[in-house]
This record gives C-alpha cells, sequence and structure tokens, in this order.
C-alpha cells in the first residue's frame, strides 16, 4: 500500500561481523519458514473440521478471499457489483457483459482505475499544497478449481505513481505539515511499480489457504472493512495501523487458517525493505540480508461473507534492522474491532503499540463510524486518532497528536467516486509552533 523512497548508499566494504549477521539472518529466514510449514502441519486436524465456505446462499463456493478490500480481487468484485445499480444510465454495458464472459470462460477477470487526489493544507512550514495522480491496472487468473472452493488464482497489479503540478506528492504533505504520519497514504511519486504478482491457493474445501510471491502485506494484515485507501479514508491513521512499518511491496507470504466456524490465524513473513519499483533487485537484498518483517494474527469474525465488516482481531509482529536505510529493528501489536448494523452504521476500534521498527508512531488509538447510504452506494465516515510519535533530534519530546477525519464518498455513476474529505491535525508532533492544521482534500476514483 505504502511506497516509500529508499535511498540507497555507495557500496562499502563487509567486515566479518557483518558477514556473520547476514548469514545467521540468511539461516533464520529459512528457519521461518520451515517453521511456518510445521505450524501448518499441525493445524490440520483442526481446520480439517472447519466448515465449507460457500455463499450466502449455501450453493456455490466463493473465492478464497485472502485479502481486505483494497486486494485485486476483492476491488474487482467491488467494481463489478457497481454495474448492477448504477445511480444514472450506464454508457458502457457491453464491456462490462464482456468482462463477464471472459471471466466464466477463462478465469480471467480484471480492471483498472485512476486516481486522482489534490490536498491543501491551512498552514505549513514548508509546502502546503499537494497533487498526485496514480493509474492501475490488476487481474486475477483462476486456472485451478473454478467452480469450487478450493481455487488457485495468479494475482498482479502494476501502477504508476507521480505529482501532478505540485512540488510534492500528497504524500509528502504529512512531513511538510510536522505531521508525524500521512495525510495521504497511496499518492506518491515513486513512478512505476509491480505491487502485486502472487499465487493464491485454498485447500480443504478453503478452510486454509496461502499467498506467496510479490506482495503487499496490508492487503491482508490488520485488515478492516473501512481500511480501503483508494475508497475509504485518506490519512494512514485509518486505513492501516500507523504503528506498524509495514514494509513496500515485495517478496512474501503468508498462510491463513480457519478454526472452525468463525476463528481464524493468520501469519507471514516478507520482504521489511521491499522494491516495486525493481522488485528483481529486491528479490536479491531480502536473500543476501535476510531483513524481514514477520506477523501473526489471531482473530474472530461473525461469518465469512462479513469477515472484514464484522471481526476482531489480534496482530503481533516483528521487523528486522534494515542497514541501508539505518533503520534499527523492532516490534509491537496492533488491535481492531469493527461490525456493521441492518442500519448502515459501521463502527471500529483500533490500537496499536511499537518498540522500535522506523513506525510512523508508536502509539495510537482510533475510533470512528462509516454510514452507508442509497443502499450503500455512497458512504460517509468519520475518524478520531491519538497517537504518541517517537522523539527525534530536533523535537526530542513531541506533543501528544490528534486526527480527524470526514469525507463522502459520492458515486454519481457506476464507475466513477468523487470523495471530499477535511482533515484537522491538532498538535502536530513534530511543529510545536502550530495549534490546528486543516487539510481539505478532494479525491476522484474512474474505474474500468
Amino acid at each position: 500500500m505504502i511506497h516509500r523512497e529508499i535511498e540507497h548508499s555507495m557500496p562499502c566494504p563487509i567486515d566479518l561481523d557483518q558477514a556473520k549477521i547476514a548469514s545467521a539472518r540468511r539461516r533464520a529466514l529459512r528457519s521461518t519458514i520451515l517453521v511456518v510449514l510445521a505450524a501448518l502441519a499441525s493445524l490440520w486436524p483442526v481446520v480439517s473440521q472447519a466448515d465449507p465456505t460457500t455463499s450466502e446462499a449455501g450453493t456455490s463456493p466463493i473465492a478464497s478471499g485472502f485479502g481486505g478490500k483494497s486486494s485485486v480481487p476483492a476491488q474487482i468484485a467491488a467494481d463489478q457489483d457497481r454495474q448492477a445499480e448504477p445511480m444514472f444510465a450506464h454508457s458502457s454495458k457491453r464491456y462490462y457483459e464482456f468482462k463477464d464472459r471472459l471471466d466464466a470462460q477463462s478465469g480471467l477477470s480484471f480492471g483498472g482505475d485512476f486516481n486522482l487526489l489534490t490536498q491543501h493544507a491551512s498552514s505549513s512550514p514548508g509546502a502546503r499544497n499537494a497533487t498526485g495522480g496514480v493509474f492501475r491496472f490488476y487481474g486475477n487468473w483462476t486456472p485451478v478449481g473454478r467452480g469450487t472452493p478450493d481455487t488457485g488464482s495468479l494475482i498482479f497489479k502494476i501502477e504508476n505513481r507521480s505529482k501532478i503540478g505540485s512540488a510534492i506528492s500528497p504524500q509528502g504533505l504529512g512531513p511538510a505539515l510536522g505531521y508525524a504520519g500521512l495525510t495521504a497514504v497511496t499518492f506518491s511519486d515513486a513512478g512505476w511499480l509491480l505491487t502485486n504478482l502472487y499465487w493464491e491457493q485454498s485447500f480443504n474445501n478453503n478452510a486454509w489457504a496461502f499467498v506467496s510471491g510479490i506482495v503487499d502485506t496490508t492487503d491482508y494484515v490488520d485488515a478492516y472493512a473501512l481500511g480501503n485507501p483508494w475508497t475509504d479514508f485518506n490519512n494512514l491513521a485509518f486505513s492501516t495501523n500507523p504503528t506498524m512499518p509495514a514494509p513496500n511491496q515485495g517478496l512474501g507470504a503468508a498462510v491463513r487458517a480457519n478454526l472452525g466456524s468463525n476463528y481464524f490465524v493468520l501469519a507471514g513473513i516478507a520482504d521489511a525493505t521491499g522494491q516495486p519499483d525493481d522488485p528483481i533487485e529486491g528479490i536479491e537484498n531480502v536473500f543476501e540480508t535476510g531483513e524481514t518483517f514477520k506477523h501473526v494474527a489471531v482473530g474472530w469474525y461473525g461469518s465469512w461473507a462479513e469477515r472484514f465488516d464484522d471481526n476482531i482481531q489480534l496482530t503481533a509482529w516483528q521487523i528486522d534492522a534494515r542497514s541501508a536505510a539505518g533503520i534499527g529493528s523492532g516490534w509491537g501489536a496492533a488491535f481492531s474491532a469493527s461490525t456493521k448494523f441492518d442500519s448502515g452504521w459501521a463502527p471500529f476500534f483500533r490500537a496499536g503499540y511499537a518498540d522500535g521498527g522506523g513506525a510512523l508512531v508508536d502509539r495510537t488509538v482510533s475510533v470512528g463510524t462509516g454510514y452507508d447510504l442509497f443502499g450503500g452506494r455512497d458512504l460517509a465516515a468519520i475518524g478520531l486518532n491519538w497517537a504518541r510519535a517517537p522523539g527525534t533530534a530536533t523535537v526530542p519530546n513531541p506533543r501528544d497528536q490528534f486526527t480527524a477525519e470526514v469525507f463522502y464518498r459520492y458515486q454519481p455513476f457506476s464507475n466513477v467516486q468523487i470523495t471530499p474529505s477535511l482533515q484537522l491535525i491538532a498538535n502536530p508532533a513534530y511543529d510545536p509552533t502550530q495549534s490546528t492544521v486543516s487539510v481539505v482534500s478532494l479525491r476522484v476514483r474512474v474505474s474500468f
């Protein structure tokens, strides 16, 4: 989800101690993979008794659904569903019928979008305006097990992220304000990226599943209903947990096991310094350095179909020191609880703790709610966040920081979403001269 530009230093001689550390990390990486496989084997007697994963009607199986609502399969499904009840007549009915036929005949579903975000801050010691655009093309090919609960799919996504007519991208506006966080998560100036290229496989009536390849860990780690930065909140505090230093997209793997009808375990490992702008180099680096991000979660969901709308989960993570970036190791935990009522309200509570690891904040609590309008076509939401940031050389004791965001997602056409939003930041952690800063945003998403 997040892409941070990483400075690459000139090669330097590696002393004996560094070589030993790198070798130990490579051994640890291999050992972790073996431990994950052993854990899967030990869970087999439990997951083999899990209920089959079927649709609400109980007749046709649904996809394994490993990732949350920002994942490729979920985004494609949501965009296709919106074609059924547009606000105004849609002119591309044949195009979407063609996509449906292609999916039915070959198992290939695809989609894409162009996203535009412009933000303006009320005051700033640096830049106050930022505009960025993101083009994405993504797909999901299922050659194995179509029409059954146990599918094998190849997921892919390429993106181009760039600033448009401003000195900085929206992702850079938060730091420019002295804010410990991001006022926009995905709108960077990173250029062309390969953000997904992985295999997703489910087994035993979808009682358990795994993903392996070029992954985005924020697709499935600590995911919840309003955590899609393309369609929901802009601020990092609400789209994911800001105490979790989720790495850039890179080589990774994860496994999910359903324990009975309502419980799950999810664990995985990923490159701590992913390079979606150069994935081959990123793969080489992770095997050279052994620097990884590990996570494990346990949780409960009300039903499989509503697993991201109605769930409680606790996630623990650990990240190795990243030598090239000069960032130390760390660990932490994140808690999330959300539900959705028939009335359309979708309240959530989220909290996090970090001890090192390069997280933007090391304490956080967020509360809020969404509200569906017009049968779910439009969405209004509000989020409130408290955070405590780590000290720096220039600001050793930053103030407690408070953030609020409210947005309304308006959908005039089935493939167009217009989302104005307002963020209020009280006590920006790294700018003691400011008391309150407002950020006005307008986001437009056009899907195809």
